[in-house]
């Protein structure tokens, strides 16, 4: 396996992770158009965040331990899924495929670390 695949089975779910956490954090911004007052924006707003915290919790864990990850992402995913009556795909799609690049960064962890 060259670096350069390496470093792509290692910095894809992290940075996919990252930018899907960034995707569902603009879905919180519609709180500010609700005229809701300062004290229920701001609780509307953590609201609307946590499935950004739990995405950017698991991400914290899984980037220590990513066999822990990709079980982590996998199950948020199918709770994502059957929360929405199974027609969620555009969020629990991407949780599924951290998790599953998680779990390839887990099985692919020897090579990875050898330069």
């Amino acid at each position: 396996m060259n670096t350069r695949t390496k470093r792509v089975i290692f910095w894809a779910p992290r940075v996919l992770c990252i930018l899907f956490a960034l995707f569902l954090s603009m879905f919180a911004l519609d709180v500010f158009s609700e005229g809701y007052g300062f004290g229920e924006t701001i609780l509307a707003l953590l609201i609307h965040l946590v499935p950004t915290f739990i995405v950017v919790i698991s991400l914290v864990i899984a980037w220590r331990w990513e066999w822990v990850g990709a079980i982590l992402f996998i199950t948020v995913a199918f709770f994502f899924l059957m929360s929405s009556g199974g027609e969620s795909w555009v969020i629990s799609g991407p949780l599924f495929l951290v998790g599953i690049l998680f779990l390839f960064n887990w099985i692919y962890r020897a090579q990875l670390n050898t330069q």
